[in-house]
């Protein structure tokens, strides 16, 4: 059995746009209604929703059949977590609150085996299909795809440091929390904050190293596009659901 493509990887490496959905609803049956929505990615989040290792599995399986990439956020940049959603089948990490240059090659050894990394080898996990892709130890770490998360104004004075690390395939910004750490919680629309993000998203164009974004706000994720991010979430299903539920009742409350 042949080693599993990610396609999401491939598509950062060819430079190709990849519009992406927030989840933050742990259920399989809610990632399978939105795996068939048009998006190119779902995230699926543990660091803030009841979601973990258990949660994730059954979404991993629930969206497998569609032409869509999963990418899932562990609680925290931790090596045991990150080799337990390997184990389970995760190509894609996105890994929260990354502030340097050491935290970033920490998680890169985390991605990785011996002798290059600390992963921990089992022959019979989900990722290695039960033990029927003989080439899955040696060859794991070119389909793996490792993402950081930006989000203080510490880390992004580290910006350049961090992006360069070897085995680092893109960089997200996280708004929520940089605009706390500027000083302007629950304001990421803040014109510091804003700035502070278009910023790091042309630092990062002018790497060639893709650069990353959550935002519904329609205008600023085209901005973002515009100024070079390639993997652009731009909703979340809680927020969808939230929003959308409260739009279809206010109509009916009106009347």
């Amino acid at each position: 059995m042949n080693l599993p493509e990610n396609r999401f990887k491939r598509a950062l490496r060819e430079n190709k746009q990849q519009i992406g959905l927030w989840c933050s609803l742990p259920g399989s049956y809610a990632a399978e209604i939105v795996a068939p929505s048009g998006f190119d990615w779902l995230l699926f989040d543990t660091e803030h929703s009841p979601g973990d290792v258990l949660t994730v599995l059954p979404q991993l399986q629930a969206v497998a059949a569609y032409d869509v990439s999963a990418i899932v956020r562990p609680a925290s940049n931790d090596a045991v977590l990150i080799k337990r959603h390997l184990d389970i089948g995760a190509q894609t990490l996105l890994i929260p609150y990354v502030q340097n240059r050491e935290e970033a090659e920490a998680a890169v050894s985390a991605m990785r085996y011996p002798p290059t990394g600390i992963r921990g080898v089992s022959g019979l996990t989900r990722a290695t299909r039960f033990g029927r892709i003989a080439s899955y130890a040696r060859r794991a770490e070119e389909e793996l795809c490792l993402l950081v998360q930006l989000e203080t104004r510490s880390a992004l004075e580290a910006l350049e440091d961090i992006a360069q690390v070897d085995g680092v395939d893109g960089v997200f910004i996280g708004p929520a929390d940089l605009a706390a750490s500027l000083g302007h919680p629950g304001e990421p629309g803040h014109p510091e904050v804003v700035a502070a993000v278009e910023d790091a998203i042309s630092r990062l164009a002018a790497l060639s190293k893709p650069a990353g974004i959550l935002t519904p706000d329609t205008a600023f994720a085209a901005r973002c596009i515009e100024l070079g991010t390639t993997f652009t979430a731009v909703g979340i299903d809680v927020g969808l659901l939230a929003r959308g539920t409260e739009t279809l009742a206010a109509k009916f409350k009106q009347r």
